[in-house]
């Protein structure tokens, strides 16, 4: 058993392991005895194996709480006054005995314990963890003095009872398999909990009806939703936003007058980007290869680089769209362009429809680069193998979370808050899958 204990003569804390008991309480009750301190380490390295006597009261529900323990040595005693309250059942073999072992159950240190040994009220308890709460500074030293000795932590749950407050925040996305998401989820769920709020990650990978998502977060109470997703349309978003949800789209389709929040890049210049990246490398014959043709992002990005070759009549277009985006898809569609006269270069709408289409020009011998040009979109860890050392277009994905999050916390502040778009620059990333520039 681990516990951490509160020597009182010399006073200071350390950790205690009890590495072996025996069920001898007044024999060799512990085989090894080890204390691991930051300081006096040289002088309690090593006990004497005598035993220990615990000294306790029976609470009414029949735990008994351990108030310190008497350890015996040769040489003398030490009192050890726990910092965690540890119980165990009343009529067990090893509370007859006097001894705490593995099956020790612990349970949790109340509200009402720490006010006691602190000497102030539970409101006064209540307050001291209740941000924005007012606590005398000496009350406060007091009640997290206490709350330390105890090991307790506030329930968060029971908080949101006094406050109103969850705390909790919907994270939902529909995307789950292409692996940029691992990134954003990553980056999401850290920025959220550095602020103090909790993510609730939903998967709406099958979900069409936003009403049944909306009815499920009420359901937990969340304070507010992030719809995480390039390819949901913004009536999904605005769903939450009309049932009183506030809301954030991150990678939602821009607009100059959003109903919600939005937090992203502007797909359509994305594509016009791909196509002036294309146009300066001397390519003739151009291909789009877009995600679901349903998504607003690859609808976006297919508009932005028509309309920008649009402007040169002497460019051959060709387009096609996969099924979703992902590494399967990207490879299908590829496959099938691969099968007649295929274009000098496409723009993949997506990293992961890219890494796909590089592999199946791979199958068929062909040289990225050389025999033919991709550019992706988004800029995954992936993208940056030495392997796959894809020419993409950068989305700053870290920004853009930052930036969500950010409108979250003050939309908390500010339910009312009027919605606003933050569209953020996109770059393009040159690395090997086009020819130079000429």
């Amino acid at each position: 058993m681990i516990a951490t204990v509160k020597l009182t003569k010399p006073y200071f804390s350390f950790r205690l392991q009890f590495n072996k008991l025996d069920t001898d309480p007044f024999g060799d009750v512990l085989n090894k005895f080890r204390v691991a301190a930051s300081t006096h380490q040289s002088v309690l390295s090593e006990l004497p194996n005598e035993g220990f006597l615990c000294a306790s009261h029976v609470r009414p529900n029949g735990l008994v709480e351990l108030l310190h323990v008497m350890v015996r040595t040769k040489h003398t005693s030490f009192l050890l006054q726990p910092i965690a309250k540890i119980f165990f059942p009343r009529n067990s073999e090893k509370h007859k005995m006097g001894i705490c072992n593995r099956s020790t159950n612990y349970v949790s240190v109340t509200l009402k314990e720490v006010a006691a040994l602190a000497g102030v009220s539970r409101s006064a308890v209540s307050r001291t963890f209740t941000e924005g709460a007012s606590v005398s500074a000496k009350t406060r030293r007091k009640v997290e003095k206490a709350a330390l000795e105890l090991g307790y932590s506030p329930n968060a749950l029971a908080s949101s009872l006094t406050t109103g407050r969850t705390k909790l925040i919907g994270l939902i996305s529909n995307n789950f398999h292409n692996p940029i998401f691992l990134e954003v989820f990553d980056q999401f769920t850290r920025a959220l909990q550095e602020r103090g709020l909790r993510p609730l990650i939903v998967n709406l990978t099958d979900e069409t009806e936003p009403s049944n998502s909306v009815r499920m977060l009420r359901q937990y109470s969340v304070d507010a939703a992030i719809v995480a997703s390039s390819t949901l349309p913004p009536s999904f978003a605005k769903a939450f936003h009309d049932a009183g949800v506030p809301v954030v789209h991150t990678f939602g389709r821009s607009a100059t007058s959003p109903e919600v929040h939005v937090v992203g890049i502007d797909n359509v210049e994305c594509g016009r980007m791909a196509a002036r990246e294309l146009l300066a490398r001397k390519y003739r014959r151009v291909g789009y290869l877009g995600g679901p043709k349903d998504a607003t992002s690859a609808q976006d990005r297919f508009r932005g680089f028509t309309e920008e070759l649009g402007h040169h009549p002497e460019i051959d277009v060709t387009h096609s769209f996969a099924d979703a985006y992902s590494f399967e898809a990207g490879r299908a569609e590829m496959l099938n362009q691969l099968k007649g006269s295929p274009p000098e270069a496409f723009f993949c709408g997506d990293d992961i429809l890219s890494i796909g289409a590089l592999s199946a020009v791979s199958d068929h011998g062909l040289i990225p680069g050389k025999d033919i040009g991709i550019i992706g979109l988004n800029d995954m860890e992936m993208s940056r193998w030495e392997s796959v050392n894809l020419t993409t277009i950068h989305q700053p994905i870290k920004q853009i979370i930052t930036s969500s999050v950010d409108l979250v916390e003050e939309m908390l502040k500010e339910p009312q808050r009027y919605p606003e778009a933050r569209i953020f620059p996109c770059r393009v990333i040159e690395r090997g899958t086009l020819r130079p520039r000429s």
